[in-house]
């Protein structure tokens, strides 16, 4: 799982438009992200509670996600939906996300991009 750090830190290049592409940015405040989501906040809270969520923190400390965590939360959702127990979900989400990991880290090993020194040019000689 991807840590969390703080907010002002995390991206002092980053124009602003760059941070909205970022799916890491915590963007969201809490209200928002169970908005988007149609969760409560106690709901968000019980994620960070089971340890599957750690927001970033504004400066006055609230939380905050990022679209990464908020596509977690919704996968949490779909599994309490469909009566997983929470730590049940949690662990599952756990689970995929290490193996889309080991999957993504696995096709790169299979396939390495050729660095452009690589890439045949005009001879010389």
């Amino acid at each position: 799982m991807k840590g969390v750090t703080p907010i002002q830190q995390d991206w002092p290049d980053h124009n602003p438009a760059g941070k909205l592409d970022d799916e890491d940015y915590p963007a969201y405040s809490m209200g928002h992200a169970a908005e988007i989501l149609g969760v409560t906040q106690a709901f968000l809270r019980s994620l960070d509670a089971a340890k599957l969520l750690t927001p970033g923190r504004s400066e006055g400390g609230h939380r905050r996600y990022s679209r990464y965590q908020l596509r977690l939360a919704a996968r949490a959702r779909e599994l309490i939906d469909q009566g997983t127990a929470l730590d049940s979900a949690c662990r599952i989400i756990i689970l995929e996300d290490q193996l889309a990991e080991a999957r993504r880290i696995n096709t790169e090993l299979q396939h390495p991009h050729r660095p452009k020194s690589d890439q045949p040019g005009p001879a010389s000689g």
